[in-house]
């Protein structure tokens, strides 16, 4: 098992900045993939970005292209997620997913999420 914890959500105002932080514990040597999804009231789950633990390559969604980045400090097993000139579409509740690989297969694991609300 592996357990993920998020934090730094909260309220800003548009334009502003946030830091996400993502813990894993547990079975932590066993993570390949890191990664950030949001879920919009009414809206469907959707992939902002992922980091690989090996190599640390990334990816984006285009929506967050240039504003965000994502990065992971292998020795804290925490991905941190860097939110610049936040818009008032961003606001939703991040999740972040943990992928694991235990004797050839393949494990999810997902937080429980933390609110951003970005006022306009």
């Amino acid at each position: 098992q592996v357990q993920v914890v998020e934090s730094g959500g909260g309220l800003v105002q548009a334009g502003g900045s946030l830091r996400l932080s993502c813990a894993a514990s547990g079975r932590a040597w066993s993570i390949y993939n890191m990664g950030w999804f949001r879920q919009a009231p009414g809206k469907e789950r959707e992939f902002v970005s992922r980091i690989t633990w090996s190599g640390g390559d990334s990816s984006y969604a285009d929506s967050v292209k240039g504003r965000f980045t994502i990065s992971r400090d292998n020795s804290k097993n925490t991905v941190y997620l860097q939110m610049n000139s936040l818009k008032p579409e961003d606001t939703g509740v991040y999740y972040c997913l943990a992928k694991s690989m235990v004797l050839g297969r393949d494990y999810d694991f997902w937080g429980q999420g933390t609110q951003v609300t970005v006022a306009s």
